[in-house]
């Protein structure tokens, strides 16, 4: 009777591989559904504006400095690149909405080239970040 019951503790194990598919397929489908934000990497001191009005969330800033200097990907980039680096930032994930976080000291012909850029790169969608009263 011993020998039966030693045999019969042995067998009793419990079978893991269909717990860890599913926490495989889980993380599969996560890893599949997540959204990446790509921040333009530095921060500006944005104009204040009065009428300022939340706006559906994006996925690409571009950040203008005061001296001129362009900001995306957390990286510098010439303006004249700004739209190659939009439609390789569209390749890994579509957007229809960039948002431009420009310095309240930034020049105006810089903000209306960053803005003709994103609009050859095929974006409609530009918002101008600003700060709440």
């Amino acid at each position: 009777m011993a020998r039966k019951r030693i045999r019969e503790e042995e067998d009793a194990a419990i079978d893991m591989t269909p717990m860890l598919d599913i926490v495989f397929i889980m993380l599969i489908f996560f890893i599949v559904t997540t959204s990446f934000v790509k921040e333009a990497g530095i921060d500006v001191n944005k104009p204040e504006a009065s009428q300022a009005q939340k706006k559906p969330s994006a996925n690409i800033f571009i950040a203008i400095r005061a001296n001129g200097e362009v900001w995306m990907d957390k990286r510098m980039v010439d303006v004249e690149r700004v739209g190659a680096n939009i439609e390789r930032l569209l390749a890994e994930q579509p957007t229809d909405i960039v948002v431009i976080q420009a310095d309240e000291e930034a020049k105006h012909g810089v903000v209306v080239e960053v803005m003709d850029q994103i609009k050859e790169a095929g974006i409609d969608k530009i918002s101008i970040a600003a700060e709440d009263d």
